[in-house]
């Protein structure tokens, strides 16, 4: 069976890092990628998907740093549905792409000077991180 999931997308806001017992941690946002076509009447149509995007590990604290609200990202990752309960105890379920890598396109945001190093781009040694 395979899980493989490859978005290339703009994140819809910045990066929210959230630290667990261990000193694990994971690094939340979401991505919008966009699908144009010509209807059949001509008109030029656009639909925006958005996706609920998890990072882990040592890689969730480089995306805080580096990766920032319309930054454009190219992921590779899994599928992953959850579910649980919110404080009024109703039943609440997501899906979301876990990363495993990913890359920054744009290399500046709103002039700011500050670009991902190469080495931290991807990362294929945190699969043991996931606490799943």
């Amino acid at each position: 069976m395979v899980n493989k999931v490859i978005l290339i997308g703009r994140l819809g806001k910045d990066p929210e890092l959230k630290a667990f017992e261990g000193n694990r941690k994971v690094a939340n946002f979401s991505i919008a990628t966009t699908e144009k076509y010509t209807d059949k009447a001509g008109n030029k149509q656009e639909i925006t998907d958005w996706h609920n995007i998890a990072i882990w590990g040592p890689q969730a604290d480089i995306a805080v740093k580096y990766l920032k609200k319309g930054m454009q990202v190219y992921l590779e990752g899994r599928l992953k549905n959850r579910s649980w309960e919110d404080k009024d105890g109703v039943k609440k379920y997501t899906t979301e792409v876990v990363v495993d890598n990913f890359r920054m396109l744009d290399s500046k945001k709103d002039g700011d000077n500050t670009s991902m190093p190469n080495e931290y781009a991807s990362n294929d040694e945190i699969a043991d991180d996931l606490p799943f």
